[in-house]
């Protein structure tokens, strides 16, 4: 595995066979509601690769879940006569806020990339955009880049990729680092995975991958992970396995 450091200023998702979202189905009593894997029977969807990741323990996630459940019990001021059962239900409510916080920070991170791979400017978030773009150009040269592209692939999943152009497959993730901090910035074998299912469902075994981490404590720095063809071979093996597990386990196929 190579590294490129740069410095620059679910619920579960289903998809139709031809690889539209089929995030939500209409409710029996009007509006929509969430697809179940029931639908997904009836309607012959295709689960997301990131719902087949979920089979799998997800060291990185866990460690950083239980970071932010030990922050949360150490900075919550205690009540008075508060029972030990209500103090962890205020911990544990507190650790999901900020992890809420932090995937909403996540999605704007995303769009804001999208948009300017679409030719549009976010001034509120064009640190990210110039930071993030201008890491991809030096990495991978001048390629037409092309955002949010949902595929099925015959074996039975689908997805959704951030970024890809002829021969290269990328993945946006938000993280917390600094220019002191970049060098503990790790990818895991969930994000090669992933990024090896990406290239497969899209039709592209041979594209180089990477994960491509943008710092949200300081807009426009980035560090981008790629893989080695050799990690990819075994990411897919690895997901080949969980996608059997999955379908067996729920009867879906």
């Amino acid at each position: 595995m190579t590294t490129i450091i740069v410095r620059a200023s679910e619920s579960l998702h289903w998809y139709r066979r031809d690889g539209t979202p089929q995030y939500s189905v209409e409710a029996a009593k009007g509006g929509m509601r969430a697809t179940t894997l029931r639908d997904a029977r009836k309607m012959n969807l295709v689960p997301s690769v990131t719902t087949i990741l979920k089979c799998a323990a997800s060291p990185g996630l866990e460690a950083w879940k239980l970071n932010q459940m030990l922050l949360a019990a150490l900075t919550l001021p205690r009540v008075d006569g508060e029972s030990e059962e209500s103090f962890v239900t205020r911990v544990v409510a507190d650790s999901k806020e900020h992890a809420k916080m932090a995937a909403e920070r996540g999605t704007r991170v995303h769009a804001a990339v999208e948009k300017h791979y679409e030719g549009v400017v976010d001034e509120a978030m064009s640190e990210y955009q110039i930071g993030v773009s201008k890491a991809i150009q030096e990495a991978f040269g001048d390629l037409a880049f092309l955002p949010e592209k949902a595929f099925a692939h015959e074996l039975g999943f689908g997805g959704k990729v951030d970024l890809h152009a002829h021969g290269v497959v990328l993945d946006i993730k938000s993280k917390e680092f600094t220019s002191e901090t970049i060098d503990k910035v790790e990818a895991y074998d969930e994000h090669m995975m992933q990024l090896a299912d990406y290239r497969v469902g899209l039709g592209m075994p041979e594209a180089r991958c990477a994960n491509v981490f943008a710092s949200v404590l300081e807009p426009g720095l980035c560090k981008i992970v790629e893989w080695s063809q050799e990690d990819l071979s075994r990411g897919w093996s690895m997901f080949e396995s969980l996608l059997k597990y999955w379908q067996a386990k729920n009867q879906h196929k």
